[in-house]
């Protein structure tokens, strides 16, 4: 792609990854794995510091329960994402995403600074 060139910077220092795609077209299915590969396994991320959103179109008639990813997304922290019915459930999934990631920095944090002290 055109950006592959601003990756390494994108990805410097990140803490997690947010991948945010549209379920009804199957080209999207293919990229995610190539965002995943590319994003969390080479970094290397945890997979708890990534988050799938399955973002369904207004008046889209998207299945939201059958969509089925192939290993090894199916791993990953799955949200159905419809503006339209549920805002608010996304927001509190984004919060609860948002605040496992900060757990996480503060614990590599503590273990750095125990490693220095020691």
């Amino acid at each position: 792609s055109r950006f592959e060139t601003c990756w390494p910077a994108l990805m410097k220092d990140s803490h997690g990854v947010i991948i945010i795609f549209n379920p009804e077209l199957p080209s999207h299915l293919k990229e995610i794995e190539m965002w995943y590969s590319c994003f969390v396994q080479q970094q290397p991320l945890l997979d708890s510091q990534c988050l799938l959103v399955a973002h369904h179109k207004p008046g889209s008639a998207g299945d939201m329960e059958n969509l089925s990813l192939a290993y090894p997304l199916n791993k990953l922290k799955l949200i159905h994402s419809n503006l339209e019915e549920d805002p608010e459930d996304v927001r509190m999934e984004f919060i609860k995403y948002f605040r496992s990631i900060i757990t996480l920095m503060n614990e590599s944090r503590e273990r750095e600074e125990m490693s220095i002290i020691s």
